[in-house]
């Protein structure tokens, strides 16, 4: 099989939560081990950092990687889910993998992937450690799927543990509450290693404290522990936390002996994007009209962002809005303003909500627009209604950023 034949059967063979959602989820970790002990264990032959949480731990493990860049590192960086091309997932200093490397992955396990029936996910996390065991990394990032206690990430061993915050997403799968999440999400702290979480949640905090404590691990939170702060290429509002967290990590990394300078740390900061290809966190895609996208697609995350999204300057507000299976619409819409032109469609993948079923939800709370076929038509009639002084606004879901980048 070439590369798409090979993607192709990744795609349609193996359960995806990307596309499927539910059916893609393993409860136990007993066949990401198996794949593990197939390749000979290439998770314990590199250094690592693993980063969870609800949101921004894409974005808080792309500026770790990209400080670690500055600094000379041969650096792994593992994330989820992709935007346009599977490759994104696993970059060494912001270069994809190659598609003769994931070609010939496939080819050599493809009876043992098929045999055992590991998911799309597994499969990917086995892809990526054995990519950065045969580069010989310094260093990987490596994110969390979902959740943390049953991600296949969780058999790495890493240098310094991170959850950047906790929030109501994924709860058929992690639970209803911020205190069984957290359970969750405190499944990759380790015996013996650091961990820092981003922020301080009076909900939540005894749980890490207690899970820390009894696995001999130092806890920093680091909205508490960190003062300083650098600018950054990422222009969100909500990175001012992310960025703490990602100082204490380098904080901890320097403790562990890494050779980290404020130099490195500096630069890595305002090449974020340029270093590891980051895509679709508070993007300004146009000035004139502005428009702007950002995959955050729960609660906390589309709080924050519209927030910032409101305090800007315009004349008319468009939104381009289109959202996933397993978001609560019916909370959500209580985010969104009134007074905004709504253009609804649906993402290309299984699991996106039909349009109608989002407009009807918006209308019912005064929310009016139309409904298109696609992403692209509805993205393409924005951009031909909105004035240079309006503002086009593209979320909701990370799947509906994807199609117009």
């Amino acid at each position: 099989m070439n590369y798409k034949e090979t993607t192709a059967w990744m795609f349609s063979r193996l359960p995806m939560y990307q596309q499927q959602g539910g059916a893609a989820y393993k409860e136990d970790l007993s066949r990401t081990l198996k794949l593990a002990a197939q390749l000979n264990y290439p998770e314990r032959k590199f250094k690592s950092v693993h980063v969870g949480g609800t949101n921004g731990k894409g974005s808080t493990a792309h500026m770790i990687a990209a400080i670690l860049q500055e600094a000379g590192f041969k650096v792994g960086l593992y994330t989820s889910p992709h935007l346009k091309d599977f490759r994104e997932r696993i970059k060494i200093n912001g270069a994809m993998i190659s598609e003769q490397f994931v070609v010939e992955f496939v080819a050599h396990q493809k009876a043992f992937l098929e045999d055992h029936q590991l998911s799309f996910f597994e499969m990917t996390v086995g892809m990526a450690f054995s990519y950065f065991e045969k580069e010989n990394v310094d260093i990987a990032i490596i994110e969390v799927g979902l959740g943390g206690r049953l991600d296949s990430t969780n058999i790495i061993s890493p240098e310094v543990s991170v959850v950047t915050n906790i929030g109501l997403d994924h709860t058929q799968f992690l639970g209803d509450t911020l205190q069984e999440i957290a359970a969750e999400k405190a499944g990759i702290i380790k015996e013996n290693t650091p961990v820092v979480v981003g922020e301080t949640q009076d909900e939540v905090q005894s749980i890490f404290k207690q899970k820390a404590n009894n696995l001999n691990a130092n806890i920093y939170f680091a909205d508490v522990s960190i003062h300083k702060t650098f600018p950054c290429s990422l222009r969100g509002n909500y990175q001012k936390k992310n960025i703490k967290t990602v100082l204490q990590t380098i904080k901890l990394l320097q403790a562990r002996g890494h050779k980290i300078s404020e130099e490195h740390i500096q630069n890595g900061f305002l090449n974020v994007q340029k270093n590891t290809g980051l895509r679709g966190r508070w993007e300004v895609l146009s000035e004139t009209p502005t428009i702007i996208c950002d995959t955050a697609h729960n609660m906390e995350g589309l709080s924050l962002v519209l927030n910032q999204l409101l305090s800007r300057s315009y004349d008319s507000l468009h939104i381009v809005l289109g959202m996933v299976r397993d978001k609560s619409v019916g909370k959500l819409v209580n985010l969104f303003p009134v007074d905004a032109k709504y253009y609804f469609c649906k993402p290309n993948v299984p699991r996106g909500i039909e349009a109608e079923t989002i407009a009807q939800i918006f209308k019912e709370k005064g929310c009016n627009g139309q409904v298109y076929s696609s992403v692209n038509e509805a993205f393409s009639t924005a951009k031909a209604e909105a004035k240079e002084q309006d503002l086009i606004f593209v979320g909701g879901s990370t799947f509906v950023v994807a199609e117009v980048l």
